[in-house]
């Protein structure tokens, strides 16, 4: 539907009446169309297993539909066919952006069908009970992932095991490893079987395993017990009849390429020039509203561990700085390295307004401009809070800070540290510009929401 709506577009945009081979251009679009769902399907993005979360989905299309559009402006260069280059100009984002648009829009779809109980796959863990219980608590937890655990079936245990566990006030079936894989699916009415185990259960048992599912018409999931590790990151492997998973090597590199540089440079200049209205109103409403300069400079911590400036609007009173030491041992978290006080006594009125929208961070357009940030990525932090950083909390600074990042739109100041910093950690090891794109759409709902804005 997408498709066929963006290339009509651009036909009647161009009002072009003919193509090549002398067919009409509603004729030449169709084939178009065609051209682009065999691309579609070549990249498989109607696979179920990525539809509906993650960005793999979205990647897919725009690979897809690169390939497509690409390889037809590159055969009528060789071929030199007769065709209006301002047809594709206008047809390719135009199609991409409502395919784009219309997955998204299923997406919401299906995530209201899955708050209902409808589209969930019911999953028997065969495992550790431990293993069984993290996944129920991730999984039964947010409907959105389209998978509840109903039952655990234990491989091996020296311990006796309970009947069912209660997780999130569900009750969930426990088996030993003598009820047999297939009874087990039977009384938890499991569709689906994930294996956390494999090494405990052995090439062998695999085999016996895969049968069984397949006997019941059930899924087959196996664990690689790899924790935030993207799946474009990781590919199958065989060495002497032995499967490896191959992972690709972390994408700090990507996450300074220079296309993500040259993206930051566009879309921040024309950021800047559209928020200097904004800017000009906010910084009129801090000047009357309390005394002190109209920004504010802090230190912060930039990529391989570079200070630099960082530029907001003013949102608390003059000399707040001073204060935050006390505040800090006043809450009791003056040892974690996410300096957050709880009812901030010295934002202003105007202050928490700016923020609750936003607002006070605009200029750090500046700092991206000048190379220091980058739109997406972790959010860089103070001196003092880096100094408490540990080994991992480190790998964050292989990055340029951005504006916004991966934890800030998946709860922002609502999070834990530990949580902030592992999202991070996926961030800069799983970069992606389809990812930049999604966290960037994903901000503009946040701050519209105003949902743990600080």
């Amino acid at each position: 539907m997408a498709t066929s709506l963006g290339l009509k577009f651009g036909f009647e945009v161009r009002d072009v009446s003919q193509g090549p081979f002398g067919v009409t251009y509603p004729t030449f679009a169709g084939f178009i169309a065609v051209g682009w769902l065999i691309a579609l399907a070549v990249f498989d993005t109607r696979d179920p297993h990525v539809i509906g979360d993650g960005v793999l989905e979205y990647q897919r299309l725009v690979r897809a539909t690169v390939l497509a559009f690409g390889s037809l402006a590159i055969a009528s260069v060789l071929f030199k066919w007769s065709m209006s280059r301002g047809f594709l100009a206008i047809s390719f984002p135009l199609g991409l952006v409502g395919l784009l648009a219309s997955r998204r829009l299923w997406r919401i779809w299906l995530a209201r069908q899955r708050r209902h109980g409808k589209f969930v796959s019911r999953a028997l863990v065969v495992g550790g009970l431990e293993a069984g219980r993290r996944l129920a608590h991730k999984f039964n937890g947010d409907p959105n992932t389209g998978v509840q655990v109903a039952g655990i079936r234990v491989v091996s245990s020296t311990v006796s095991l309970p009947p069912a566990i209660s997780v999130r006030d569900e009750s969930i079936l426990v088996a030993n490893s003598e009820t047999s894989v297939i009874d087990a699916i039977a009384e938890s009415g499991a569709d689906t079987v994930i294996v956390t185990r494999s090494e405990q259960i052995g090439p062998d048992g695999m085999r016996e395993l895969a049968w069984a599912v397949e006997s019941v018409n059930a899924e087959l999931m196996v664990s690689p017990n790899l924790v935030d590790v993207s799946a474009p990151r990781m590919q199958l492997g065989r060495i002497a009849d032995e499967q490896f998973i191959h992972l690709q090597r972390p994408q700090y590199a990507e996450a300074g390429s220079a296309a993500k540089v040259l993206f930051d440079l566009v879309v921040g200049g024309m950021l800047t020039l559209a928020a200097l209205p904004i800017l000009a109103a906010a910084s009129i409403a801090i000047k009357l509203s309390s005394p002190g300069p109209v920004f504010f400079l802090q230190n912060r911590i930039g990529k391989d561990g570079k200070p630099f400036h960082i530029y907001k609007l003013r949102t608390m009173v003059a000399g707040a700085d001073t204060q935050l030491s006390e505040l800090l041992d006043s809450q009791g978290s003056g040892d974690e390295p996410l300096f957050k006080i709880d009812n901030d006594p010295r934002i202003t009125g105007v202050g928490r307004l700016l923020r609750r929208l936003s607002i006070d961070e605009l200029p750090q357009l500046i700092n991206v401009l000048k190379g220091e940030m980058s739109l997406v990525g972790p959010r860089p932090q103070q001196p003092e809070e880096v100094e408490l950083y540990d080994h991992k909390a480190e790998r964050r600074l292989t990055v340029r800070p951005g504006m916004t990042g991966l934890w800030q739109v998946s709860g922002r100041s609502n999070l834990s540290w530990e949580e902030a910093v592992r999202l991070d950690l996926y961030y800069v090891e799983n970069w992606s510009m389809t990812g930049d794109l999604v966290i960037l759409w994903k901000t503009i709902r946040a701050v519209l929401g105003s949902d743990g804005a600080y």
